[in-house]
């Protein structure tokens, strides 16, 4: 009888750690690859209950990743602040800071959603696993940067589509040379379906740029229909979260078993849920304030090294931010798990793009600030080229690391040409202002 019990609670307890991956999104996995097992053998001798319990969070939380050795540059950056440093100097260390601080949030997040079901969890990750974007973004919005809100956001999507993608299917085809490389064609096909609406709902606020009128109908047109085209978006966003976690869910899933069977002991939750709740609203708040510091300061450090504000928003800040993501992305692509490496980079461009973006419009419009969905023509064209070219690489279902090198040459072009761009400080503000005088204008009118 004894033996039935405990056999049933192995099963019963795989059966649970099962549906729980099914709250897993591939932005969860990639980031699972920097976790490291923490060794408890010195805090489980401590026998006050309090202490052992806050030393076991401590432990799990800060130290539990590869990432770690970057902690310090938190607390280093926070003083510098303070105390008046060099302000490039303050960017740097922030940047740096937010590495690990955006591991741990997603860890975080897949901590608590142990406790609140696959069906919570999995929308908590497909909702919180941009976070760190959407916090700097709201910061350069309080602050009417809102060049920096597109940079930043559009640095991301491009770097997910072509570097961290390109990086992932070069290492690993150059890995597995002599398997062919397959993944799943249907999960990819829908993220770039919702990719191209995306980008349908930035093309045609710019062509009203081209369309004749005055510059202040144009401009009041152009936001118009940013606003009503966000409010779309959002909604096609949420009706893709109910594709993806209900109607379709085993789309967006590894099939791995053996792969699953290996990870059963990482499903399990190491903090409690309260403990989790606590830490995920003390990272958040670190995350907000080195946020801020970003936005203060990434003028004064393009001014320090030469380097224009565009090239550091669209380049510089995904490549740092996303750093942990993107490795466990490559990192799966070595083990030959394309399936979950496209759910990363795929899935973060979509939700950027499909829900962040948009959501930063709405934000703007609730607070009074004028943001379009309306960017440059080297912008909107570096985007539309990015989707198109990451399109035409998947359309087969297999992959080779030539097609890797291809998508990681065409994000070193477009880098490159951001980098010969220079972008006066007058000019990174001048969409915003364009907006607000023309807007005066037609009052007047």
């Amino acid at each position: 009888m004894e033996v039935m019990e405990n056999g049933g609670g192995a099963n019963m307890k795989g059966l649970l750690n099962k549906e729980m991956r099914h709250g897993r999104t591939a932005h969860n996995m990639s980031s699972s690859s920097l976790r490291k097992k923490s060794d408890l053998t010195l805090v489980s001798k401590i026998s006050c209950g309090p202490l052992k319990d806050m030393l076991v969070n401590i432990q799990e939380v800060v130290l539990g990743t590869k990432l770690s050795i970057l902690f310090p540059a938190v607390p280093i950056a926070i003083v510098a602040q303070c105390y008046g440093f060099g302000r490039p100097w303050v960017f740097a260390l922030s940047l740096l800071g937010l590495t690990p601080l955006a591991e741990r949030l997603s860890f975080l997040t897949e901590q608590i959603a142990c406790y609140t079901g696959p069906t919570v969890g999995g929308l908590m990750n497909a909702t919180c696993g941009n976070s760190t974007e959407l916090i700097i973004a709201i910061f350069a919005l309080s602050h009417n940067n809102i060049a920096l809100v597109k940079y930043s956001l559009l640095g991301s999507v491009i770097s997910n589509l072509l570097l961290v993608l390109g990086t992932s299917l070069f290492c690993g085809g150059l890995v597995n040379l002599r398997q062919e490389q397959k993944y799943d064609r249907r999960q990819a096909d829908m993220n770039l379906l919702m990719l191209f609406v995306a980008l349908h709902c930035h093309l045609l606020p710019m062509l009203f740029h081209y369309a004749g009128a005055s510059e202040g109908v144009t401009a009041e047109s152009s936001l118009q229909l940013s606003r009503a085209a966000s409010i779309i978006m959002v909604i096609a966003y949420f009706a893709y979260l109910v594709f993806q976690l209900w109607t379709h869910r085993t789309l967006f899933e590894d099939h791995d078993q053996n792969e699953e069977e290996g990870d059963t002991d990482s499903d399990e939750a190491v903090i409690g849920f309260w403990s989790g709740c606590v830490w995920l609203v003390g990272i958040t708040v670190i995350i907000a304030v080195l946020s801020e510091y970003v936005v203060e300061t990434i003028q004064d450090a393009s001014n320090s090294w030469g380097i224009s504000v565009s090239f550091l928003s669209i380049i510089l800040l995904p490549i740092v931010g996303n750093a942990a993501e993107h490795a466990g992305a490559i990192i799966f692509a070595f083990k030959n798990k394309l399936d979950i490496s496209l759910g990363v980079c795929l899935g973060s461009a979509t939700q950027i793009s499909m829900f962040v973006v948009p959501l930063c419009v709405i934000v703007a419009w609730i607070l009074g600030i004028q943001m379009d969905l309306t960017f440059n023509l080297l912008e909107t064209g570096s985007l539309a080229l990015a989707i198109i070219t990451t399109a035409f690489t998947l359309q087969d279902g297999t992959s080779h690391y030539m097609k890797g090198l291809v998508l990681f040459l065409c994000y070193i072009i477009i880098g490159a040409c951001f980098f010969v761009q220079r972008t006066s400080s007058d000019q990174i503000n001048a969409s915003s202002i364009m907006l607000k005088s023309a807007r005066e204008e037609v009052f007047r009118a």
